[in-house]
C-alpha cells in the first residue's frame, strides 16, 4: 500500500461518545484523516439529537425523509454508527470493552456524567493508562459554572463575541453559524493529536479538559488582547475593523463590496483608484493610526465616492492596483464559484439507499501531499454498523483483530 492510499491516522481507533456539533466536528476530522471512528448513539432517543434538526433532510429512493438531516451530515462522515444504551449493564460492558481497544475516547457529557456508567476518565484510565481521553463541556470540569449546560449560543454570549458582533446601533448578535462549537472541535482535534504524540513517546495517556467557553474566549484574538492591553471595552462596529481603516463593507451604486486596506501605500493607491483627491495626503488620514483616530471623518469622504460607482468598476479598479477587495457572495455563489470548484470545496460522497446514490457535503479543507483526506464513509444511518462493530471489536470478538478503516 502506498502512502497516498493511506490516511495520516490509519490504525487509530476512536470511541466517539459525542453528539451535536463540537465533539462530532473533532471526530469527523480524525475520521477524515484515516482514524476508525465508532460513533455511539442512544437507541432510546433514536440517536444524535441533530438527526431531528430539520427542515432539510436527504430523501431515500422512494422520496421519503431519512434520518440524515443536513445538520447531522455536517459533522458525521467517516464514522460507524452503533446503537448502544449505556444505561444498561450490557451497554456498559460493550462500551468499556471498546474503550479498552481504543486509542482515544471523546465525550461531551456534563462533568462527571459518565461516572455512574464506569465510562469516565478516572475509571477507564485505571485499566488503560495509555488512553487519551477528551472531555468537552460547556464550561469545563472546574469552576462555578461547571454544571451549567453548554450550547453554542450560550458560549458566544458568555465568552464575549456577541458583544462585538452586529451593527453599532443594534443588539448583540451571534455569528451566523455555530462557530463556538466548530472552533472547540478544532481545538479538541489539536489536543488529541498532541496527546497521542506524548503517548507514543512515553506510553502515558492523559485527560484533555476542554470547554466551549474557554475555546471561544481564546479566539477573541485581537479584540481580547486589545482589552487586556488598554482596559477599554471593544465596541460593536458592524463589519469595520478596530485596528485597520478602511476595512469594512461599502455600498456601491448597485450593491455592496468589501474593502480591506492593510497599509499606508495601499491607502494611497486606493484613493487614486477611486478619485479621492487630496485625501491620501490629508494629515488626518496619512497613517493607519491617524485613520483610526479620524475614522468618522474619513468615512464622510469614502462612502459617497463608493456609492457613485458600480461594484464591478470598483473591484476592477482596486484589483488593478493590488488593493484588497472582494464581493459579498451568497452561500450558493460561494459554493458554486469557479474557485470553490478548483479547490474541491464540495465533495460527492457515495451513499446507499438515498436519492442520486450520493451526498453532497462540504469537503475537508486540508490538502495533504502524501496522505490525502479520504471520504470512505458517508454519514451513517442510525445504528447501521452495530452488528459489524460488535462482531469485529465487541466483547465477544476475536481479541487480536486489529482496527481497520
Amino acid at each position: 500500500m502506498t502512502d497516498a492510499s493511506r490516511g495520516a491516522l490509519d490504525g487509530l481507533f476512536v470511541l466517539d461518545l459525542t453528539r451535536i456539533l463540537a465533539g462530532p466536528t473533532c471526530t469527523q476530522l480524525l475520521g477524515d484523516m484515516g482514524a476508525t471512528v465508532i460513533k455511539v448513539e442512544n437507541p432510546v432517543t433514536a440517536g444524535d439529537d441533530t438527526r431531528g434538526w430539520g427542515p432539510n433532510y436527504k430523501l431515500d429512493n422512494a422520496g421519503a425523509k431519512t434520518d440524515l438531516s443536513a445538520y447531522f451530515m455536517t459533522a458525521n462522515r467517516n464514522k460507524r454508527s452503533i446503537a448502544v444504551d449505556m444505561t444498561t449493564a450490557e451497554g456498559q460492558r460493550v462500551l468499556r470493552h471498546l474503550a479498552a481497544r481504543a486509542d482515544v475516547v471523546i465525550e461531551n457529557f456534563k462533568p462527571d456524567g459518565l461516572v455512574k456508567y464506569g465510562l469516565d476518565h478516572a475509571t477507564l484510565r485505571k485499566a488503560h493508562p495509555s488512553l487519551v481521553y477528551c472531555s468537552i463541556s460547556g464550561y469545563g470540569q472546574t469552576g462555578p459554572n461547571r454544571d451549567q449546560p453548554g450550547y453554542d449560543l450560550m458560549a458566544q454570549g458568555f465568552g464575549g463575541i456577541m458583544s462585538i458582533t452586529g451593527a453599532p446601533d443594534g443588539p448583540p448578535m451571534k455569528v451566523g453559524v455555530g462557530i463556538a462549537d466548530v472552533m472547540c472541535g478544532m481545538y479538541a482535534t489539536i489536543g488529541v493529536l498532541a496527546a497521542l504524540r506524548h503517548r507514543d513517546a512515553t506510553g502515558e495517556g492523559q485527560h484533555i479538559d476542554l470547554a466551549l467557553v474557554d475555546a471561544q474566549m481564546a479566539w477573541l484574538i485581537n479584540e481580547g488582547t486589545n482589552y487586556l492591553t488598554s482596559g477599554q471595552l471593544p465596541e460593536r462596529r458592524g463589519n469595520a475593523h478596530p485596528n485597520i481603516v478602511p476595512y469594512d463593507t461599502f455600498e456601491c451604486a448597485d450593491g455592496h463590496i468589501l474593502l480591506a486596506v492593510g497599509n499606508d501605500p495601499q491607502f494611497v493607491r486606493y484613493c487614486d483608484a477611486i478619485g479621492l483627491e487630496g485625501v491620501a495626503t490629508d494629515p488626518r488620514f496619512v497613517t493607519n493610526l491617524a485613520r483610526i483616530e479620524n475614522r468618522v471623518a474619513l468615512m464622510d469622504h469614502i462612502r459617497p465616492a463608493m456609492r457613485a460607482l458600480p461594484k464591478a468598476d470598483v473591484l476592477a479598479r482596486l484589483r488593478a492596483v493590488k488593493v484588497p477587495c472582494g464581493p459579498i457572495n451568497t452561500i450558493g455563489e460561494a459554493l458554486e464559484s469557479d474557485q470553490a470548484r478548483a479547490r474541491g470545496v464540495v465533495v460527492d460522497v457515495p451513499a446507499a439507499d438515498v436519492q442520486d446514490d450520493k451526498l453532497r457535503l462540504l469537503a475537508n479543507p486540508l490538502k495533504f501531499s502524501a496522505t490525502p483526506v479520504r471520504y470512505d464513509r458517508a454519514p451513517p444511518r442510525f445504528g447501521q454498523d452495530t452488528e459489524e462493530v460488535l462482531r469485529r471489536w465487541g466483547p465477544d470478538s476475536a481479541k487480536d483483530k486489529a482496527p481497520e478503516s
